[in-house]
């Protein structure tokens, strides 16, 4: 008998790519060993992320969802039978025997053009809020898994977030010596991480840079990613005896970022809050200020369970984390109830579990 077909449906930014490439990985780990097949269009991340993680990628015309009601709305139709058309061309010729989504505008085409081929469908929804696209699979969908618990979804089941198994595996304890150092920080000093995201947060930034005196004053080192365009993001060097603040462009190795640090300071992106979570560490969370507050209901789960901070953007600056966060910075009692709290809220094994669920769909097309 011919291997399962998994087609895998989560082109765009990387909050869908992920996600997406760490189900491929949990699916090829399995005996069963289905072939996977990655959809994408031209412009996204995932003509660089997808290949490079060794699997097979096809472009589909993507279908953007205008947010307002304007004129582009009248084109969407046309755009959309198109689509639906050249995937469900593609879903013939790979003999598809599962479509999984995790929304955007490669989601929606692929959605329907399953449903019209015959083929079961999967949908994964990362944020608290779902988007338009994983709203309509949710209807037609087999399963439904969902990241964040009680989102609004229909018939969705909590999952979690499927992570890569350099996070999701992370010993933080185990690989702090190693992770200290290759940041060129100190092996024994309470450590803040600061980031924002792969481009940075001009807000963290700004407010980071400005506590760096207090911070390191009192024994906190700080690694912070400032993002790759903002070199005027700097500190100077530190006086004899003060903690270090080590200032990168980027953090190729989130690994070893997260078993450096023992708090984040961060955007409370899906993916962020997953891994923190998961690997246990906790962080104060500033939502980012735009959108429609998916960010905030993201970092509620952990918060709520102890596990974090959450800090509106706006209230964000050197005296709230001079006032609030270095006094739990050097508190190892508070910082260790806090890690546990995160740790309990996490889902290390969504990947898995997600993994089952697409097998159990594609098993009972057969």
């Amino acid at each position: 008998m011919s291997p399962l077909s998994v087609v895998l449906a989560g082109g765009g930014t990387g909050g869908h790519i992920e996600p997406m490439l760490a189900l491929a990985d949990a699916l090829t780990r399995r005996a069963e060993g289905p072939r996977v097949t990655c959809l994408g269009t031209a412009r996204g991340m995932e003509t660089r992320l997808v290949p490079a993680r060794g699997y097979d990628l096809r472009l589909i015309p993507p279908v953007p969802l205008p947010r307002r009601p304007t004129l582009d709305l009248l084109r969407v139709p046309g755009r959309v039978r198109r689509s639906v058309a050249e995937t469900r061309a593609l879903l013939d010729e790979l003999a598809a025997d599962v479509v999984v989504g995790f929304g955007g505008y490669v989601a929606l085409p692929a959605y329907l053009a399953a449903r019209r081929a015959g083929v079961p469908v999967v949908v994964h929804e990362q944020n608290a809020l779902p988007g338009l696209a994983n709203r309509i699979g949710a209807r037609i969908a087999a399963r439904v898994a969902v990241t964040v618990p009680d989102t609004p979804l229909h018939r969705g089941e909590h999952v979690g977030m499927p992570l890569r198994t350099a996070i999701s595996g992370l010993d933080r304890a185990a690989r702090r010596a190693e992770a200290r150092e290759t940041f060129s920080l100190d092996a024994d000093r309470p450590t803040l991480l600061v980031f924002g995201g792969s481009q940075g947060a001009a807000s963290l930034n700004r407010a980071a840079t400005a506590a760096a005196d207090a911070l390191t004053a009192a024994g906190v080192q700080v690694l912070h990613a400032r993002g790759p365009k903002n070199t005027d993001v700097t500190v100077p060097p530190r006086p004899a005896g003060a903690a270090p603040y080590v200032v990168v462009d980027y953090l190729e190795r989130m690994d070893l970022a997260y078993a450096a640090a023992d708090l984040a300071l961060c955007r409370s992106g899906a993916v962020t809050v997953a891994e923190l979570s998961a690997v246990g560490l906790p962080a104060a969370f500033v939502p980012l200020p735009i959108g429609n507050g998916e960010q905030r209901r993201n970092a509620l789960p952990v918060v709520e369970a102890g596990g974090g901070l959450l800090v509106d953007d706006a209230d964000l600056s050197p005296s709230w984390i001079e006032a609030t966060l270095l006094p739990l910075l050097t508190d190892p009692a508070a910082l260790s109830s806090y890690a546990a709290h995160a740790a309990a809220a996490g889902v290390p094994d969504a990947d898995e579990r997600l993994a089952d669920i697409v097998l159990e769909v594609a098993r009972g097309d057969r």
